[in-house]
């Protein structure tokens, strides 16, 4: 019966070890990968646009994930009771408008975006001056 016991408590220590070393392994997995996982900046979008052929499709597939991640983020953020920055009310909003709104925001404040400023910040803004909301 002792050696039991024994055996039973060596096994949740060793599982317990398991998951302590995948929990450690996970975040330092995550810890990297956080830093190679960044915004993709205004140059970066330049550059990407006069690659190829297919470049601009690449660019537009990004703008429009883009688009529909932050929509989907601020949709999230004001559940939590955060006042909404991005008000779609009536208006509507379709994936082939994303590179048109990137477009015209990156035009309007020209002077304000330097090249390694995320695209996701202007994409944010876009979006809020097309659709804010009221105070």
């Amino acid at each position: 019966m002792f050696l039991f016991r024994v055996s039973r408590v060596l096994r949740e220590l060793q599982q317990r070890a398991d998951s302590a070393r995948a929990v450690r392994v996970l975040a330092l997995a995550l810890l990297c990968g956080a830093h190679a996982a960044q915004a993709m900046s205004l140059r970066q979008l330049q550059a990407l646009e006069k690659q190829d052929k297919q470049s601009a499709n690449y660019v537009r597939y990004y703008l429009v994930g883009l688009m529909e991640g932050l929509v989907d983020a601020e949709k999230e953020h004001s559940t939590t009771g955060a006042r909404a920055r991005i008000c779609q009310a009536d208006k509507r909003m379709e994936p082939a408008m994303a590179v048109a709104l990137f477009e015209a925001e990156r035009k309007r404040n020209r002077d304000m975006y330097e090249a390694d400023m995320p695209v996701a910040l202007v994409m944010r803004y876009a979006l809020q001056n097309a659709y804010p909301c009221s105070e």
